[in-house]
């Protein structure tokens, strides 16, 4: 069982930054990847950003996040960062961050077994 919970939503204005948190504990062996995913109302889940734990390998799965948002991990922590920059009102949406043990693709979250709470990000216009 591995727990994961998010932090630092909120709501800005279009330009502005987040940087949300994530922080995992349990039985994290054999976790083979660790994402951000976000939903927004009435659309599909989408992968934002992910890290494959063996080589530790950094994967932005979102084309329109690449160049503003910068996915990093503290181990020393035991917590996911997300650095959102130049955010728009299209990244308004309730952020996830998941834990799979799968193997497979860091950006599909049919792969993942664990997921946070979320947390909510606005961006206005």
């Amino acid at each position: 069982q591995v727990e994961l919970v998010e932090s630092g939503g909120g709501s800005v204005q279009a330009g502005g930054s987040l940087t949300l948190s994530c922080g995992f504990s349990g039985n994290t062996r054999g976790t083979t990847s660790m994402a951000w995913f976000r939903q927004a109302p009435g659309k599909e889940r989408e992968g934002v950003a992910g890290t494959y734990i063996i080589g530790g390998s950094t994967i932005y799965c979102a084309d329109s996040v690449k160049g503003r948002f910068t996915f990093s991990q503290d181990n020393a922590k035991s917590t996911l960062y997300l650095q959102m920059n130049s955010l728009k009102p299209e990244d308004t949406a309730m952020y996830y961050c998941a834990a799979s043990s799968s193997g497979f693709s860091a950006c599909d979250g049919r792969n993942y077994k664990y997921w946070g709470q979320g947390t909510q990000v606005t961006v206005s216009s």
